[in-house]
């Protein structure tokens, strides 16, 4: 396999509603696409990375130039048997997850329409369908919060998140317990506490949560070790993990009991289904998280999660959810039951709108 020549463009879309996380408030997306020409078949990659480094260091504009100025020219004019063996190709790099996640990504979609089958398959996928659950932004008042929440579960959505912060905690959980007793509801602090915090995450327990989705630092495994101890609820890692070897101390000294796997963060399929595989050998479940990505960052997560030990419902909802327009077609819908069917037409299956793409491209780099 060889990579003929690739075309960068970044994309401005806009939410049909703000998004507030424990970090930011996102309005607008700043998303980079990544069209590969492999031995002259088109795949689709996406860069997953914010506006601004406050989730991750990476960010839109650290990606582009990583992308057009390093990964580029390690992979131009290299001979490769499988998608697999980019990441090898890539690791001059350190770190740049997501900008190596969206030129791999666009790869294996390739791959896979050389062999006319679906990503799902070619990753080794399992699942016809998977399960969705939702993430609830932070809202300003408990009452916008409770009506978000039954509108989604109206909509199907199998689990419910929300983010939380300090000061906005306690109280919308307890609400939303009161108004839903039964729900399967997790909370998301985006690593917002401190372990000096591990009193008032203590009390979360008595609300029966699924899980706590990072609530100490990003790069602090040594603090969510000791809060685990403390706590009965799982702990889930996200931010935490960007490699193989991060997940594999992660589980082995018990800083958590389930993880998150975001393609971009972690960069990409190679080294998602090696921690798929290590996280499923220790019995440690995984789901997918969402980056408010555009309808082909959304096929992606949508094959990601048929591998068999994602096991719990992921971030991977409804085109409507996020864009009033969306650049692929069918755009993405879930069932009365909260699912999503898998597409089976080869690579991602769904196709990218060429027409909306170019409508929304805001910057563009042809490199050969």
């Amino acid at each position: 396999m060889l990579i003929r020549e690739i075309t960068l463009r970044e994309i401005s879309m806009k939410l049909v509603a703000p998004f507030e996380t424990s970090m930011d408030r996102s309005e607008i997306r700043r998303i980079i696409l990544v069209e590969a020409n492999v031995d002259g078949v088109i795949g689709w990659g996406e860069c997953v990375a914010g506006e601004s480094p406050f989730y991750s260091p990476e960010y839109t504009d650290t990606a582009w130039l990583v992308l057009r100025n390093f990964l580029w020219p390690l992979v131009k004019g290299q001979q490769f048997k499988a998608a697999s063996d980019v990441w090898a190709l890539l690791a001059h790099v350190r770190g740049h997850n997501m900008a190596k996640a969206a030129l791999e990504a666009a790869v294996w979609d390739a791959e896979a329409k050389q062999k006319d089958m679906s990503l799902a398959k070619l990753i080794g996928g399992t699942r016809e369908e998977i399960a969705c659950g939702v993430s609830i932004g932070i809202k300003p008042s408990l009452d916008e919060l409770v009506a978000a929440v039954k509108e989604e579960l109206a909509a199907g959505y199998q689990r419910i998140k929300i983010k939380i912060k300090p000061g906005s905690d306690l109280e919308p959980v307890r609400r939303l317990r009161q108004e839903f007793p039964r729900i399967k509801l997790m909370v998301d602090a985006n690593s917002a506490y401190t372990l000096e915090d591990w009193p008032l995450l203590k009390q979360l327990e008595g609300f029966y949560l699924m899980m706590i989705e990072q609530p100490l630092g990003w790069d602090d495994l040594y603090s969510h070790i000791e809060l685990q101890k403390k706590l009965d609820t799982p702990i889930c890692l996200d931010e935490c993990i960007h490699t193989e070897e991060q997940a594999r101390a992660a589980v082995e000294l018990g800083a958590c009991k389930i993880i998150n796997i975001k393609l971009g963060r972690i960069g990409g399929y190679t080294v998602a289904r090696r921690i798929h595989d290590l996280c499923q050998d220790h019995g440690v479940p995984v789901w997918c998280g969402g980056m408010l990505e555009s309808g082909i960052g959304r096929a992606h997560n949508i094959a990601l999660s048929t591998l068999p030990n994602f096991t719990l419902p992921g971030d991977v909802t409804a085109t409507k959810r996020y864009w009033a327009e969306d650049i692929i077609s069918p755009e993405v819908t879930v069932s009365p039951q909260g699912t999503i069917r898998v597409p089976v037409g080869p690579g991602i299956g769904l196709k990218p709108r060429l027409d909306l793409i170019e409508k929304f491209t805001v910057r563009k780099e042809h490199l050969v």
